[in-house]
């Protein structure tokens, strides 16, 4: 099997076997969705309804301006019985429309196939894909259409579908692959046609052999789209190794993929646009695996976009015995939320429950210059030497140091043996930096207003 990679990474163990082959099940429909008006990146968008609103299901409740936003929609039919802050999976607390289920499931009027999807135009691709409301679903939630508008000078010759599902435990898109291969290879074929791309590729790293035979298959009679097999290696999920691992092409410092003529979407993200095409669909509901040491019975959902981590772990049974962390996205790059009662949101491809254990906490310790963690890193850089600057608050030199390419993927803690939190000091750099730059903006927004007065 011809297989490639990126350089640099670290080799984790998967912890995948609990649910690499329990089918995607649908979650309960629970009593009350709770659903944030910011699931993607960018601004939040603003309610369109108010308290006793009553909703029906694929109905958009939220809407922000700009090009940048993402719709939200109606994940259940019922009333609105309050809009109010509540945490979010990212750790903040941000407004959510509370819908009360009225058990009715009925579908919005707006909710209607379309009878001839081969006929649409890429404007027209485009614009279902952003009224549908999609974001990345591997968790990045990054505003599928602005991906697909046309820059001038600019061209995608490769189209990526991330197949690759890097992170411990989670086995959604793997699932996916293997119980919807056909929407998959739609919702690239609707990709390549909106953004006049003649060449799809699906990455799928090795440890996934039956999902790699049977995409094979379903496109042996597609000359323009090919399966790459890649070798099994975390962070290869991420977007700029991704590409390297499929194309060779390396994104630039402070680049975008569209810079090398590469586009990547997560697989999930494919299925969810050929539902939107083909269904009128828009973004209601995604597949999440429940898994970890401290679940009972790990499973992979069909969950409603707002259903709360609670009622999740009560279907599976609950907890095995005491916790030690809940994990909002994988073991790697998710966050650590401090109650279960948090929504299941675009974004969420995964939550893991880890049991507490007897084992004695490990404290940092200095620093013993091996080079271990400037090996793993997958974009070059020395985190010490970030994490140095860091710890002294020198925000300038640290974005010297390409602070601000870090990606979090924490392969540097991975290997480090003085148990450094290094990703927490280069979230603190890249935190500082960026609230540097925004002053510096805002100072001379500031001055070309007074200059034009």
């Amino acid at each position: 099997m011809n297989t490639s990679t990126f350089r640099g990474g670290i080799h984790l163990p998967g912890y995948k076997e609990s649910t690499q082959g329990l089918p995607i099940i649908p979650a309960n429909i629970p009593d009350k969705v709770y659903l944030p008006v910011s699931q993607h990146i960018g601004a939040p968008c603003t309610p369109l309804v108010e308290v006793g609103t009553e909703v029906k299901k694929g109905q958009k409740i939220a809407a922000g301006k700009g090009f940048v936003t993402s719709p939200i929609y109606a994940s259940v039919s019922g009333k609105v019985v309050a809009i109010e802050k509540r945490q979010h999976p990212g750790g903040n607390f941000v407004d959510c429309i509370i819908i009360e289920n009225d058990g009715k499931e009925e579908w919005a009027e707006t909710v209607k196939p379309n009878p001839h999807p081969e006929k649409l135009s890429p404007e027209e691709i485009r614009n279902i894909v952003f009224e549908a409301g999609i974001v990345g679903l591997g968790g990045a939630t990054f505003p599928t259409h602005v991906k697909f508008a046309p820059v001038e000078g600019k061209k995608a010759e490769y189209i990526i579908l991330n197949g690759v599902e890097c992170e411990p435990y989670i086995t959604a898109d793997h699932r996916l692959m293997l119980e919807k291969a056909d929407r998959v290879v739609a919702g690239l074929r609707y990709i390549m046609k909106c953004t006049d791309c003649q060449q799809g590729i699906i990455a799928i790293e090795e440890n996934k052999p039956d999902a790699i035979a049977l995409m094979e298959k379903v496109v042996a009679a597609e000359p323009n789209i090919r399966v790459q097999v890649l070798k099994e290696k975390y962070p290869q999920g991420s977007e700029k190794h991704l590409i390297y691992a499929c194309t060779q092409r390396e994104v630039p410092v402070g680049g975008l993929p569209l810079d090398v003529g590469v586009i990547v979407n997560n697989v999930g993200t494919a299925v969810a646009i050929a539902d939107a095409v083909e269904l009128g669909i828009p973004l209601i509901e995604r597949v999440v695996t429940l898994s970890g040491d401290g679940i009972k019975n790990p499973a992979n959902y069909l969950v409603r976009l707002g259903t709360l981590f609670s009622d999740l772990i009560e279907q599976s049974g609950g907890f095995t015995e005491e916790i030690e962390k809940i994990i909002a996205g994988g073991l790697m790059m998710g966050k650590a939320v401090y109650s279960a009662d948090v929504p299941v949101t675009k974004g969420s491809s995964g939550i893991v429950v880890l049991k507490k254990t007897s084992r004695k906490k490990v404290r940092e310790t200095n620093c013993v210059r091996c080079g271990k963690c400037i090996e793993a890193c997958p974009l070059f850089l020395e985190p010490t030497t970030i994490t140095k600057l860091a710890k002294r608050g020198l925000w300038e030199e640290a974005e010297k140091n390409n602070a601000m390419s870090c990606i979090e993927c924490g392969s540097c803690v991975f290997v480090c043996p003085a148990r450094i939190p290094l990703v927490q000091y280069a979230r603190r750099a890249k935190q500082a930096i960026g609230a540097a730059r925004a002053a510096a903006k805002a100072k001379a927004n500031a001055n070309n207003n007074g200059g034009k007065k």
